[in-house]
């Protein structure tokens, strides 16, 4: 099967769905005025990577793992004595998915991940920016299936940003909700 051909079942449910919902909520005259969610970047803050580079090298693993996308290392911007932190050292990593490796990773974060939470009730809907984005911190990386609890020596949490072409927060949570987000369901 061809790259060219295939299409996430996200994607599809956007076309078909998600623009017809959002566009009769807001009254948008064409489907170009839709917001679309344009990428997704995950996340990771390495604590103790000063001391130990392995540890570094475990999270870029764990990240291209659970995306199925290359993960880099971030470097730190400037020194800072207290910490014993140089600049350019690696702190932390993070990988961008856009196009069907990021409809793919919603699909599974939504399907699989999240329910895997202990005492899950639904994401905060209080985390956007006002911009339209989003972030949501996932506390244990053991929810991801890809990762195998065996081999984790340490549980560590990341964070996910949905970017959205949304201009304010109200259609990028109608445009997440219709993605399948489980919000919790606060009555206004």
């Amino acid at each position: 099967m061809s790259t060219a051909t295939y299409t996430p079942r996200l994607a599809d449910k956007y076309s078909k769905e998600v623009v017809p919902a959002l566009m009769k909520k807001f009254g948008y005259k064409t489907i170009m005025q839709a917001p679309k969610l344009t990428k997704i970047c995950l996340n990771r803050g390495v604590n103790g990577a000063v001391s130990d580079k392995k540890l570094v090298d475990i999270a870029i693993d764990e990240l291209t793992n659970i995306t199925g996308q290359k993960a880099v290392a971030t470097m730190s911007k400037k020194d800072i004595s207290n910490f014993k932190l140089r600049k350019n050292m690696p702190i932390g990593a993070r990988v961008t998915l856009r196009g069907v490796k990021m409809f793919e990773f919603l699909d599974r974060l939504v399907s699989v991940s999240l329910p895997r939470v202990r005492d899950f009730k639904g994401i905060n809907d209080k985390a956007f920016d006002g911009r339209g984005n989003y972030t949501l911190g996932v506390t244990e990386q053991i929810i991801f299936p890809e990762i195998d609890i065996d081999k984790v020596n340490k549980i560590t949490g990341l964070d996910i940003t949905f970017v959205t072409t949304a201009g304010t927060n109200e259609e990028a949570f109608e445009l997440l909700k219709e993605l399948g987000m489980p919000f919790k369901n606060i009555k206004k």
